[in-house]
């Protein structure tokens, strides 16, 4: 049994090899990761494979949470990928807010550090408004309810060092941290940029071809 294992092995070394080296790249470098929800619609739909860029602020030992190396941090503006312990599940969100920032949400309208952020409307239905937000010289489209709800706003609240405030795109559709609060630096394992690929869920999986490799 033992030689058979070993006969297997040598067989197919450069194939396993192969598989090694893509579990490290997967675990270090890069992955994807499914969006199953419209948290962050318009920018990201539902079904879309976003690529995670693990190098983006950290360098991490293969398999393990560790980090080696701080390469760099988030920037406002930044679509995150996070474990939330909070929320006890992988979430993909906006950077809104840095450490230090103070933050409010009037009527969907953000005010950064006393500053409110501009907007400009781009459509309306009786349910839904797109709007284009000036996130500090990053503009970004959003999507928010026309129906007003709690959730549209909250006074001014500081970031703790070390931590950042996220949204979702989808304002009134999001758990974000006004529900999970704010996620701790160490949480972030990477940030995205672009959809790899997208495949329509409601239209039998069909791939969204307008969508592949997509800047976000």
């Amino acid at each position: 049994m033992h030689q058979t294992i070993k006969k297997v092995i040598r067989a197919n070394r450069g194939f396993l090899i192969f598989l090694l080296l893509m579990a490290v790249f997967r675990s270090s470098f890069a992955d994807w990761n499914v969006v199953p929800t419209g948290s962050m619609q318009p920018t990201i739909v539902e079904g879309d494979r976003i690529l995670i860029n693990k190098l983006a602020y950290d360098l991490q030992l293969p398999f393990l949470s560790t980090k080696l190396v701080t390469l760099g941090n988030p920037e406002r503006g930044d679509i995150v990928i996070f474990e939330s312990a909070t929320a006890k599940n992988r979430l993909v969100k906006r950077v809104i807010g840095l450490p230090g920032d103070r933050i409010a949400l009037v009527n969907n309208h953000l005010i950064i550090n006393g500053k409110p952020v501009s907007y400009q409307l781009l459509d309306h239905t009786p349910l839904v408004a797109k709007q284009l937000e000036n996130l500090l010289e990053q503009p970004h489209r959003i999507q928010t309810s026309t129906t007003r709800v709690p959730r549209q706003n909250f006074a001014e609240v500081v970031v703790p060092p070390m931590s950042y405030l996220v949204l979702g795109d989808n304002r009134d559709n999001s758990a974000d941290s006004r529900f999970i609060g704010f996620v701790p630096r160490h949480e972030i394992i990477g940030r995205s940029q672009r959809v790899v690929m997208s495949l329509d869920r409601e239209h039998y999986y069909l791939p969204r071809s307008d969508r592949f490799w997509h800047r976000i």
